[in-house]
């Protein structure tokens, strides 16, 4: 089950639909910095909590949920943005117990 961010996934999906698919998925990286932003809550949101992963699971997560093939770098901006957390050789990753919040970007609803 995919962890709830404080954000819910209608509110996302409203402030995404130009950037998903028929199927949810990312189909493109906004540039601008509240739809990127707001892209990686819907990235986390398909992580669970109290799970740990490994690169891979991770890398087939977030395969499953955007199209441009670019795992790599949403990985790593999700781990920049405090929304998952990993060992110190990136074997093992998690959710953070703390997430991020839309205000902590200086982002409001």
């Amino acid at each position: 089950m995919a962890y709830d961010l404080g954000v819910s996934d209608s509110y996302l999906s409203k402030e995404l639909r130009n950037f998903l698919d028929q199927e949810g998925r990312l189909k493109s990286y906004p540039a601008k910095q509240r739809p990127k932003t707001l892209a990686l809550f819907y990235l986390a949101s398909k992580l669970e909590k109290d799970r740990r992963y490994s690169e891979k699971e991770v890398n087939q997560v977030l395969k499953d949920w955007h199209t441009f093939d670019d795992w790599a770098m949403l990985r790593r901006d999700l781990f920049d943005k405090c929304f998952i957390g990993r060992d110190p050789k990136g074997l093992e990753y998690w959710l953070e117990d703390t997430q991020p919040t839309l205000s902590s970007f200086g982002l409001e609803r």
